[in-house]
């Protein structure tokens, strides 16, 4: 598998640095709101990373980590009136089930910042023995960035540049603009911890350098996040962790793009901002998972309604789809028919390159490509009443339910049965669109007993009835079904 580095800024092989062992760590939330958008596309993104990794095979750790004290934390505290612990208690719960509804795997260890505070003190301890951090007079310590002849080689940037937009804040007691906190000394109404430079709290970037050494070891096979976290999060883990130890930090950086709203960057000074639960109060969380992976890891996702109602109606007809193998396969007998040799092809070159273009840098995007190819294919051969009872079809249909399976397992995606989720879908829909469901189901019930009754004229002003309100039904050998225009 190949994955983009974003250290190398190019594709390279997967080879793990130990057999096939991969330790992953990935920046996880602070916690003092709800997730947004953009939370929701990073999770799914490293979810089918880990998920596609352990079906090649890889005995994959995976390490994403909570932030529960910073200053946004502590700010929000003191606004709602409660303590930081409590605060970043609510916002995790909150997290977890916003990442459940999406069908997001836990991660094997999930550390909180404020469990590992023993080890950012020792690992400052390391980068003051060794001359790259300082105590200013303030209490605070900081990272000499300039002692670190590589700084900004992962985001590209050049001393120079950054010195240019640098300034020191009237609070700040650096030696130099370019230097960092790693720790801040007490402030009156903040949480604190003794350490040997007097009581304080860790600064945001030490956290992650602490955490991913202790639990995957320095040096660590991936590394991932949001795009807005290579500068300066990640350019700090990078200096502060490899200054300490001496030693490269990660092998792959991992980056995934950013989201947009309505083509304008996400922002709550826009009124823009949307949160998971909103999206979720209007649309299934399985259209959500769908829509996110409609574009590759990397590129700007532009998030608008018409773009979600694509991926709804998309989703529908795969879950369709499903349905009809599954009452194909109940078909007790089979014909002797022959399949063309090019559908059969046809079937296998979809099937095969929806996992070839996982392995070039999880094309998810073009993955969808190829599992859309397969759907539309199936619903050819089943419409067709020369091959749809065909030996070979079975056969085919058979395959494809694995191959389903497979997707399912990967993407994360088609877990309910479909008929529960044609039926989740519905409801979703109708509250979406003021649609009574009482009243649908007491039309069409109406409807079937005038054509009971053989009373034509009343059964069609009942379907224009129904038609007007965005209902479309079918009559069927088992009675009749509807569905949302």
């Amino acid at each position: 598998m190949l994955i983009y580095n974003s250290f190398s800024r190019k594709k390279e092989e997967i080879k793990p640095l130990k057999d096939k062992k991969l330790g992953v760590y990935v920046c996880g939330i602070t916690a003092y709101d709800y997730c947004h958008i953009g939370h929701a596309r990073s999770a799914v993104v490293f979810d089918v990373l880990i998920r596609y990794l352990r079906f090649l095979g890889y005995d994959v750790k995976f390490v994403r980590n909570f932030t529960d004290i910073d200053d946004k934390i502590i700010k929000r505290a003191n606004e709602e009136g409660i303590s930081c612990e409590e605060l970043a208690a609510k916002y995790i719960d909150a997290f977890y089930k916003d990442m459940d509804a999406l069908n997001i795997l836990r991660a094997d260890i999930e550390p909180k910042a404020t469990e590992h505070i023993e080890e950012m003190i020792e690992l400052t301890k390391i980068l003051l023995d060794k001359g790259y951090a300082y105590l200013a007079d303030n209490g605070d310590v900081y990272f000499r960035v300039r002692k670190f002849s590589s700084y900004g080689a992962l985001s590209g940037r050049n001393i120079e540049e950054l010195q240019a937009g640098a300034r020191i804040a009237p609070e700040e007691k650096k030696e130099d603009p370019l230097d960092f906190v790693l720790w801040k000394s007490a402030k009156p109404g903040e949480p604190s911890w003794d350490s040997p430079w007097g009581k304080g709290r860790p600064g945001w970037h030490l956290e992650c350098s602490a955490m991913s050494k202790k639990y995957l070891g320095i040096p660590f096979d991936i590394h991932g996040g949001g795009q807005d976290l290579i500068f300066p999060h990640h350019e700090n883990e990078r200096a502060q962790s490899e200054a300490a130890y001496g030693t490269t930090f990660v092998k792959y950086w991992v980056h995934n793009g950013f989201v947009q709203v309505n083509s304008e960057k996400m922002s709550k000074s826009l009124g823009n901002f949307i949160t998971i639960r909103d999206i979720l109060n209007n649309y299934h969380p399985e259209v959500l998972r769908f829509f996110l992976l409609t574009k590759h890891y990397k590129s700007p996702l532009d998030y608008n309604v018409e773009a979600l109602e694509e991926s709804e109606k998309a989703l529908k007809k795969i879950y369709k789809t499903l349905k009809d193998i599954n009452s194909f396969l109940e078909i007790k007998k089979w014909k002797n028919i022959t399949l063309k040799q090019d559908l059969i092809q046809e079937f296998n070159f979809n099937t095969e390159n929806f996992f070839k273009a996982l392995d070039d840098d999880l094309n998810t995007a073009k993955g969808l490509g190829f599992l859309f190819n397969v759907v539309r294919m199936l619903n050819r051969i089943l419409s067709d009443k020369n091959y749809r009872k065909s030996v070979q079809t079975k056969e085919m249909l058979e395959v494809a339910k694995d191959f389903f399976e497979k997707v399912k397992n990967i993407l994360g995606i088609l877990y309910l049965k479909p008929d529960i989720f044609l039926n989740e879908l519905k409801t979703i829909q109708l509250k979406r669109k003021n649609i009574d469901l009482a009243k649908v189901e007491e039309l069409i019930s109406s409807r079937e007993q005038a054509r009971k009754n053989k009373d034509f004229t009343q059964a069609d002003a009942l379907r224009e009835e129904l038609d007007k309100m965005g209902i479309e039904i079918k009559d069927t050998p088992l009675g009749t079904e509807w569905d949302l225009k």
